[in-house]
């Protein structure tokens, strides 16, 4: 039996159907990844799991005790008291035990002066109630909760801090650090890494490969989600279909599929093809025209049968132009420093950044790192120090609260022709276009747009005029996996300058190629790899990993799959080859063969023909073999297009 399951569930919200007779059960263990484009409802199939949304049809079955721990990307006010409490407060039992006890202590003082023997069997009981917080509190000791909190960037003085003296990222991580603590049977993750920092996302990412319990997973880091699931349920345009493997194996899996879904509904359209020439060819003959009927019937229901072809997913088309040439170092700052209301962020940093550098900037959230941008983007003046540009220098600025930068009022096509108002209106539209604005869309007013929708204007505003340095925060928040995707393709090939934050590891490390440390009020070159830096705190962390994932072999399994399915796939595209080149040669056969007995017949039917009674059976003869030659074509034709 699954530890979470939901049968047959209907969703619409408004004109949208989010749901239509969509099924998911999770079994114990597994580690599942929810895929799809933002807005196909893997945030809402979450919140009906937990039972936070009722569908308007379906049912969702948890098994008996299940422990259900689920994150969501928004988070409602933050409960009183301390860090450190609220993050104990959530061991599983603890709250009901200590309540039964405080009970039981009270009727034990009540039975005490009036029946002995109540009060020794409460006093047992009391005993084995002990035993049992006892249990709880080792297994969920403070010193643990501390260590959690520690791998999610909370300092220990933060531990006795007031829970609502935190910003709303570092509650969400608070949150997190709560689910993590309690070790549900279940924990469903809506974009987990969404506040986290490189060195958080890191360590989490150690604390989930160990794990062992089940895991449901929505996360556009594609590296991140390959790490940590087994299987993909994805949200396809015909519903929901699950994929054994990781994100990688579902994309290539889901190829494979939609090319065998194309070849089989060409193959049938041209089976119909040829049905409907050998009807129209022979309905009118007496000796064929129960044949014809047949075939007839047998196209009816092909085109019953038919498949419908998915329509083809909308994806963003992000192409950066050859970036121009400038001085080399593109920007240089100088003992740059700043500080916010006496409060040092950092002082005295000297920086340089070349063409066709990309550099990530790292450090705990906080430190500085996107102050640090904003100086470089002439955004924010620093507090001392300077910040040089070099000749014909092009920067440019994604913010990482880009949509603070955007009118609500305005409209898409308004804001991104804002961003370059001497381009043409057929530009403007076209860059839209290729991020998924067109025909009424590029009207629709930033207020009303989703977080994922003013990413892609932001994105929009910033490839109409990309210029040869760039300077993105945070610039994969908000997008779906493969929009991310396609994000990081483009900057991968772009030959400009790249200064960038990121808590998207996949993003990082394609990128990066040299690494800037904020930390302890400094900024410094570090002389190291991402990777390098990465390790770095992998020695600080205490993670073990005790879980043995089952995910290589099946990485393993499903590349041997794939290649089982490509394979079998190119051996029925060649049969099919085969099959189609016969069929064309016995149509050509078929012609001439029609066309030599129509030639034989009007012979014999011209005048004087059979004058010549020797000719005349020949002729006769050489037609009858024909017409036999032809039938047996005909049924060879039949058999190869069928």
């Amino acid at each position: 039996m699954p530890l979470l399951a939901a049968y047959d569930l209907h969703v619409q919200f408004q004109s949208k159907v989010l749901f239509d007779g969509t099924s998911l059960a999770v079994e114990v263990g597994e580690r599942l990844g929810l895929v799809g484009a933002n807005g196909s409802g893997k945030s809402t199939l979450l919140k009906i799991l937990t039972g936070q949304v009722e569908p308007e049809r379906g049912k969702v079955v948890r098994a008996r005790g299940v422990r259900i721990g689920y994150l969501a990307q928004e988070i409602a006010n933050s409960s009183a008291g301390s860090l450190i409490d609220a993050v104990m407060a959530a061991a599983p039992k603890k709250s009901a035990l200590i309540e039964r006890r405080d009970a039981l202590l009270e009727e034990i003082d009540a039975a005490a002066a009036e029946d002995g023997v109540r009060a020794h069997e409460l006093a047992q009981a009391l005993a084995d109630l002990e035993h049992e917080i006892a249990e709880v509190e080792r297994r969920f000791a403070r010193h643990r909760a501390e260590r959690v909190l520690a791998g999610l960037g909370f300092t220990p003085e933060d531990s006795i801090a007031p829970l609502s003296a935190f910003s709303g990222g570092w509650r969400m991580r608070a949150a997190l650090a709560s689910l993590l603590f309690q070790e549900p049977d279940v924990l469903l993750l809506d974009e987990p890494t969404n506040h986290l920092d490189l060195p958080s996302v890191r360590w989490l990412d150690r604390f989930l490969d160990a794990f062992p319990h089940a895991l449901v997973l929505v996360c556009h880091d594609r590296q991140f989600l390959n790490r940590h699931i087994n299987r993909v349920a994805a949200f396809e345009p015909e519903g929901l279909k699950t994929f054994r493997g990781n994100y990688d194996g579902y994309v290539t899996q889901r190829a494979i599929d939609l090319e065998v879904m194309e070849a089989r509904a060409n193959r049938d359209e041209k089976k119909r093809q040829q049905l409907q020439v050998f009807v129209d060819r022979f309905k009118a003959k007496a000796s064929k025209a129960r044949q014809a009927q047949s075939k007839a019937k047998l196209i009816e229901k092909l085109e019953a049968e038919m498949p419908d072809l998915p329509p083809p997913r909308r994806s963003v088309r992000i192409v950066f132009p050859k970036a121009s040439r400038c001085s080399d170092p593109a920007v240089e700052a100088i003992g740059v420093g700043h500080a916010y209301d006496g409060n040092p962020v950092f002082a005295g940093a000297d920086l340089s950044i070349r063409p066709g550098e990309r550099i990530a900037i790292v450090g705990r959230n906080g430190a500085g790192k996107t102050t640090l941008l904003k100086i470089l983007a002439g955004e924010l003046p620093p507090a001392a120090g300077s910040v040089k540009r070099g000749h014909n220098v092009e920067l440019r600025y994604f913010a990482q609260h880009h949509a603070d930068q955007l009118q609500p009022s305005s409209t898409v096509y308004n804001e991104v022709q804002r961003a370059a108002p001497k381009r043409l209106p057929a530009e403007i539209r076209g860059i839209c276009g290729s991020f998924l604005f067109s025909g009424d869309e590029i009207e629709k007013p930033i207020g009303v747009l989703s977080g994922g929708e003013k990413t892609r204007v932001a994105l929009a505003r910033l490839l109409v005029e990309p210029g040869n340095v760039l300077l993105l925060d945070e610039p994969t928040n908000h997008l779906d996996t493969e929009a991310a995707e396609r994000l990081t393709e483009s900057l991968e090939a772009f030959d400009g300058a790249i200064v960038f934050v990121s808590h998207n590891l996949d993003f990082a490390r394609r990128l990066a190629n040299r690494v800037f440390v904020v930390e302890n009020h400094r900024v410094r070159h570090f002389p190291g790899t991402l990777e390098d830096w990465l390790a770095s705190f992998d020695e600080q962390s205490d993670v073990k990993t005790t879980r043995q994932s089952a995910a290589p072999t099946e990485r393993e399994d499903d590349k041997a799959e794939r290649i089982r399915l490509r394979e079998e796939q190119r051996q029925k595209e060649k049969e099919r080859g085969k099959r189609e080149k016969r069929v064309a040669q016995l149509e050509q056969v078929i012609a001439q063969l029609e066309t030599k007995a129509k030639t034989i017949e009007d012979a014999l039917a011209a005048p004087g023909a059979w004058d010549d009674r020797a000719s005349a059976d020949a002729k006769t003869r050489e037609l009858a073999q024909t017409k036999k030659d032809l039938e047996a074509r005909i049924a060879e034709w039949e058999e190869a297009s069928g």
